[in-house]
């Protein structure tokens, strides 16, 4: 039961190593990207407004068209840059999803167990050790080696009238 709960605080995966390092990996690389286009937007600003001052045009019409170009050219990276951060938020919107699902499931299921054993509870003999589920709780320890439960084992306490 313990452990059913760890995994519904975690998340069905939690103790998958692979799973997070993937995820971290995503998420810098979608960081890393992201300043990457802020700093090309940045730049592409500044060596394109000094381009546009440097040149020396015959007509206002020229100006016209090579700002047009330049505007052109803005926009279309504007655009795959906002497409850029679409994709990525969507990417992270299904995995936030994916998460919740896996997390709804393992509350129904650690609800179902904790039904079960309401219901074997009674079932169980009085005089054996199993028939305090707290005492158990208690009594068992996690072990980090092996990552299960050590519980203790079912003992039948029989006593005898003199």
């Amino acid at each position: 039961l313990q452990m059913l709960e760890q995994q519904v605080v975690g998340g069905e995966q939690a103790k998958n190593k692979d799973l997070k390092e993937k995820h971290k990996h995503r998420k810098k690389y979608a960081d890393e990207r992201r300043l990457q286009l802020v700093a090309a937007l940045q730049n592409s600003n500044e060596d394109s407004s000094d381009w546009v001052l440097l040149n020396v045009y015959d007509s206002i019409q020229e100006e016209v068209r090579a700002k047009s170009k330049l505007l052109e050219k803005m926009q279309k990276k504007l655009r795959a840059a906002e497409t850029e951060i679409r994709d990525l938020q969507s990417e992270f919107e299904l995995e936030k999803i994916d998460y919740l699902s896996t997390i709804r499931r393992l509350e129904r299921d650690l609800m179902l167990f904790q039904q079960l054993l309401d219901q074997v509870q009674s079932l169980v003999r009085r005089d054996c050790n199993y028939s305090n589920l707290e005492k158990i709780k208690r009594e068992s320890v996690w072990d980090e080696e092996s990552g299960c439960w050590k519980i203790p084992e079912p003992v039948i306490q029989k006593t005898r009238l003199p």
